[in-house]
């Protein structure tokens, strides 16, 4: 493996630049820090498919889908399946969507020039290496449902890594749930050389054993160490070393490094 990302193939390149212009509809998003795409293989050899819904203010910075707390969940449930490498992390929107905006979301996932990019997107990740898809919450679950090229390929729908869980016995759903994909998965997807195959299922709640650090090779180089690891933030009550001011003014980002205690 490469020591770090150092950006999409030329045939993705292409197709990224490419991407549908955004200005019609930028008022359901944060729409002035411009489009994430991916993380990930894009080389062919990915056996699984993440869908999530949209890039937050960590993936800003790294430049890569997923690679913020709720990234580090997913990171750890790949983990759990048996897979280290052999990946691919994609969003149903390119840009980050307003959360009190969702409807209007949902109904742009159909816009033509939206859905033929994204499409063709998703049908060029889809190799024969690949053995399922799991869509992360309902905008990644909306997209899948109108990617006409998915054909027979397993589709795991489940609550997006950033599922509220502050009602009582929330989490514990929403990792029963997550519980269900890993077991389903590990009996379909073939594990990464050398990866472990027995690592715990979820309990009630999450642990820290339930994250994984995002791996060097999916970032660009150049980011410090500890970028796509925040287990420091977390031990002291904070979920990501990225944020936006309250209140959100769309143009801001905080960006803070671990303190050398």
């Amino acid at each position: 493996m490469k020591t770090f990302d150092s950006g999409p193939p030329a045939t993705f390149l292409k197709h990224f630049n490419k991407l549908p212009d955004y200005s019609p509809i930028q008022e359901n998003f944060w729409f002035d820090w411009g489009p994430v795409l991916y993380r990930g293989r894009l080389d062919g050899t990915a056996k699984i498919m993440c869908i999530a819904s949209d890039p937050g203010p960590t993936e800003r910075i790294g430049g890569r889908s997923l690679v913020g707390n709720a990234g580090q969940r997913v990171q750890g449930m790949l983990n759990k399946i048996g897979l280290t490498e052999s990946y691919i992390c994609v969003n149903g929107f390119a840009y980050a969507l307003f959360p009190g905006k969702l409807s209007q979301g949902i109904k742009a996932l159909e816009r033509p020039e939206m859905l033929k990019w994204r499409n063709a997107f998703l049908n060029k990740l889809k190799k024969p290496p690949m053995q399922a898809v799991i869509a992360f919450g309902v905008v990644a679950q909306k997209a899948v449902e109108l990617w006409t090229g998915k054909g027979d390929i397993p589709v795991f729908s489940t609550y997006h890594p950033s599922y509220h869980t502050d009602a009582e016995g929330a989490e514990k759903k929403m990792l029963d749930d997550w519980n269900r994909v890993v077991t389903e998965l590990r009996g379909i997807v073939t594990p990464d050389k050398n990866a472990p195959v027995d690592l715990p299922l979820y309990g009630e709640k999450f642990s820290e054993q339930d994250y994984s650090p995002i791996p060097k090779y999916d970032l660009p180089f150049g980011l410090p160490d500890w970028f796509g690891d925040d287990a420091w933030f977390r031990a002291h009550n904070k979920m990501n070393s990225v944020r936006r001011p309250s209140p959100d003014d769309r143009h801001t980002l905080t960006w803070k490094a671990p303190l050398n205690e």
